[in-house]
């Protein structure tokens, strides 16, 4: 007899759950290894990124094992809200989407459809051939599939901060997930994450989710940027990423020990210039 199995938690069920913000880190490396790693530090969630990562189906498909062995929700942000791409990500097991660039209550409807099985949707029918259904073996998979599914949008440009109101409307969104950096990029703002109209612009997106009674999330790298998120009600927070912290754990090193960091040779940001590391 095969094994009948029940999926994990979403995302949007522990945070319904939580009795506090739930911290998360970004893998972004593409190594099933370092999401591992990652997976085993303490975080509540894992942020598995298709959109700036050089991951595609099979090393998403590679983190997905890799950080199952821990009590994390792994997220997949895909690379765009496609419906074939959303598609091929659900049916590697991924529970939880991130979608970058929502700037609209439609365009959130039209990721709503892309992550329900007709009528309700148009996500194409192959659970009995992918990773989602377990290959058959959760029972009622096709009837219950909606409710196995988190979708979050991103909230990050001023676009979709107009219209922030009314994309926390749509039925079948979850959550958003405020992005500073693409945020102040929309504003004039290139580079500039922590200008007071960019902070205040979040501050107005994690209210509008509290008014709507859904969760919001923010990316915050720098300390005190996340602290001031999470002191405003974000229910989520992603603090850092794995490539970051190895690459200034590296300059640290080097700094320390012979004096010469890859900033001395010309790249721009580094560790010895007393910058904090804001580019999220």
């Amino acid at each position: 007899m095969p094994i009948r199995m029940n999926l994990p938690d979403t995302f949007a069920a522990r945070l319904a759950a939580a009795d506090r913000p739930l911290i998360g880190m970004w893998a972004c490396s593409g190594s099933p290894v370092m999401a591992e790693i990652v997976a085993g530090s303490g975080v509540d969630w894992v942020l598995i990124d298709g959109e700036h990562s050089p991951n595609g189906l099979e090393s998403i498909l590679a983190q997905l094992y890799a950080v199952s062995a821990y009590p994390v929700a792994p997220v997949v942000r895909v690379p765009i809200g496609d419906t074939v791409i959303i598609k091929q990500v659900l049916d590697l097991g991924a529970q939880n989407l991130l979608v970058p660039m929502v700037d609209s209550a439609d365009q959130a409807a039209e990721l709503v459809r892309a992550i329900r099985y007709p009528a309700e949707g148009v996500r194409g029918v192959g659970a009995s051939l992918a990773r989602s259904s377990r290959w058959n073996r959760v029972p009622a998979y096709l009837r219950d599939a909606s409710a196995t599914i988190s979708l979050t949008v991103q909230v990050e440009s001023a676009a979709a901060v107009a219209a922030v109101d009314d994309i926390v409307a749509v039925d079948g969104v979850d959550a958003i997930f405020v992005g500073p950096a693409d945020l102040a990029a929309s504003m004039g703002r290139l580079g500039e994450p922590s200008h007071p109209e960019v902070v205040e612009a979040v501050l107005a997106s994690l209210r509008a989710a509290r008014r709507a009674g859904k969760p919001a999330g923010v990316n915050a790298f720098v300390p005190e940027e996340a602290e001031r998120y999470l002191e405003a009600g974000a229910a989520f927070v992603a603090v850092g990423a794995d490539v970051s912290i190895v690459a200034r754990a590296s300059e640290a090193l080097a700094d320390r020990f012979s004096g010469r960091s890859a900033g001395e040779t010309g790249s721009a940001g580094s560790a010895a210039d007393g910058a904090p590391r804001a580019s999220y």
